[in-house]
């Protein structure tokens, strides 16, 4: 089985990605391609339970725990936040919750995309990285009990 690629290399092959985009219409058109790519989530799971507080948009996270990984399925019903959901989920979606935990999620900085989305954006981004990262937290919580 071939080695799992780790955040940080993740987090570069995007940045690679997104390099070769001419201008931000472009990369906004990328991001909103990678959300329409991102695997369905069953409307079952869009509950009360499982929205994102602090989105201006609703998103949803069903996010549990697989062996000390997090893996997760998300959604939303912006175009552009389901892309940043996308992008999220590319980068940390079955990764070992200790290294989602440790993830500076530097990416989108190193894009420039904090400075072209809207503060309400910007928001509900940092909302959905605290929401991953307090289930990493509990899970490497359930780990440590066993």
């Amino acid at each position: 089985m071939p080695k799992k690629e780790s955040i940080q290399e993740i987090e570069q092959n995007l940045v690679d990605d997104f390099a070769l985009l001419e201008n931000w219409e472009e990369k906004y058109e990328y991001l909103i391609e990678m959300g329409q790519d991102l695997p369905e989530m069953d409307p079952a799971l869009k509950t009360d339970d499982r929205l994102v507080q602090g989105c201006q948009s609703s998103v949803w996270f069903d996010i549990h725990c697989e062996e000390g990984n997090l893996v997760f399925i998300a959604d939303s019903d912006s175009l552009i936040v389901k892309g940043m959901v996308a992008v999220l989920n590319e980068i940390l979606n079955d990764q070992p919750a200790e290294e989602v935990l440790k993830a500076k999620m530097g990416f989108f900085e190193t894009l420039g995309l904090w400075r072209h989305i809207s503060s309400q954006r910007g928001s509900g981004l940092t909302a959905m990285m605290g929401h991953i990262k307090q289930a990493a937290a509990e899970c490497v919580g359930e780990e440590t009990e066993e």
